[in-house]
């Protein structure tokens, strides 16, 4: 686990060369967004098709390069470096596209899994809502109604991630009366073209314009062939469908920390104050000292968590770790290293400030911090209630 293997070595040498080559270059048009980030996003994706570099995480009968969760870690985190590695090398759609191949009807899946996983639709997924604590889903008000033949939804979600380009959203509805909160939430495949869904604005986060989207349903009206798995399953489905998608934001976490950290060790070598290097000063090595720590620390933790999933266990506990220690990780170098340029780094003309904002995220997309530490701690103390104990071990 400590070396990077070897048959992944030339793989990942190509990733690091396609995203320093041609991903760095594009971040500035990327960021503003646009028919001309779309276009130029389009050209990468093209261009990683053709380097064969297309969907390395996903299965191989999806068409992509069915890399285990281990061996994707060293792969996933060269392409996080940039934040628009996932788009250019066509994981972007790895969680949905993992969600439909589990779920979607044969129908559903000729409609939207087979675009999606060859690049040529985004998707979208709509749960969390404004005015309602995201870390608690079974508080969503979202409704959808069977009438007759269609499901009919009413209601309003936020932070719908690239809604404003998606071909369609999965969107967590409230289905069924009388039953457990766990079991009152279906998913439903809802195209962005259907009369009803409109698209209230793109929410700007941190000054950042990133598809962020609230999007309201007014009368929604889809066949009842839209539903994705069974009744009451949206609940599950979502939960699912997080596990890993937590583990992939790890990866990429690692590979925007490294790139930070490859920043402020640059600077330190050459920048020179009070008489001779920043390199020379203790406090300006201890930027360093934690940061590596921190950084091996995070990376130790997504190895062992992709390990645990690899031999086909659940790995919550392990997962919920990374989650909260990585996104700590992340905005902890990134800080140092703005630290570290001064006011240099507070401009865009460094990738730091852009960076060290979207690390801001991390801390709640796919879950607060709060819930996944309340969660691990009550797995890890259930197991001594039980008599048992947690070893630590690869178990």
């Amino acid at each position: 686990m400590f070396e990077i293997p070897e048959h992944l070595g030339p793989l990942r040498d190509k990733v690091t060369r396609f995203i320093e080559q041609h991903v760095y270059p594009a971040e500035p048009v990327m960021h503003r967004g646009g028919a001309e980030a779309h276009a130029l996003g389009r050209d990468l994706q093209s261009l990683a098709k053709r380097e064969r570099l297309w969907a390395l995480g996903h299965p191989t009968h999806l068409g992509g390069g069915g890399l285990p969760f281990l061996d994707y870690v060293y792969i996933n985190e060269v392409q996080g470096r940039s934040e628009y590695g996932q788009i250019a090398l066509g994981t972007y759609s790895l969680q949905d596209s993992l969600m439909l191949d589990r779920y979607a009807s044969h129908e559903q899946k000729e409609r939207f899994l087979k675009p999606l996983a060859e690049g040529e639709i985004f998707p979208s997924f709509a749960m969390t809502e404004p005015g309602r604590a995201g870390s608690d889903p079974t508080r969503l008000q979202t409704q959808a109604v069977l009438d007759g033949s269609d499901w009919v939804i009413n209601g309003r979600k936020w932070f719908t991630t690239y809604a404003n380009r998606a071909a369609y959203t999965t969107v967590m509805c409230r289905t069924e009366a009388g039953t457990s909160p766990h079991r009152a939430f279906s998913m439903i495949l809802v195209p962005t073209d259907t009369p009803g869904y409109t698209i209230v604005r793109e929410t700007p986060v941190l000054g950042i314009y990133g598809g962020h989207c609230e999007v309201e349903y007014r009368d929604v009206r889809v066949p009842a062939a839209n539903l994705l798995g069974d009744r009451g399953l949206g609940f599950a489905i979502a939960q699912e469908r997080l596990g890993p998608g937590r583990i992939f934001h790890a990866m990429r976490w690692l590979g925007q920390a490294q790139r930070a950290f490859d920043l402020m060790c640059s600077r330190l070598n050459e920048r020179e104050a009070f008489g001779g290097l920043l390199a020379e000063k203790q406090l300006m090595q201890k930027h360093v000292f934690d940061s590596w720590t921190q950084i091996q620390a995070a990376r130790m933790l997504t190895l062992n968590a992709a390990a645990h999933i690899d031999r086909g266990e659940s790995a919550r506990v392990e997962i919920g770790a990374i989650k909260v220690v990585g996104a700590h990780m992340l905005h902890d170098v990134i800080d140092r290293a703005i630290q570290v340029f001064g006011a240099e780094g507070l401009t865009d003309d460094t990738p730091l400030s852009f960076m060290y904002r979207t690390a801001r995220f991390a801390r709640l997309y796919d879950g607060p911090d709060e819930v996944h530490i309340q969660n691990v701690a009550r797995r890890l103390l259930g197991e001594y209630a039980k008599g048992g104990s947690w070893d630590f071990g690869i178990r």
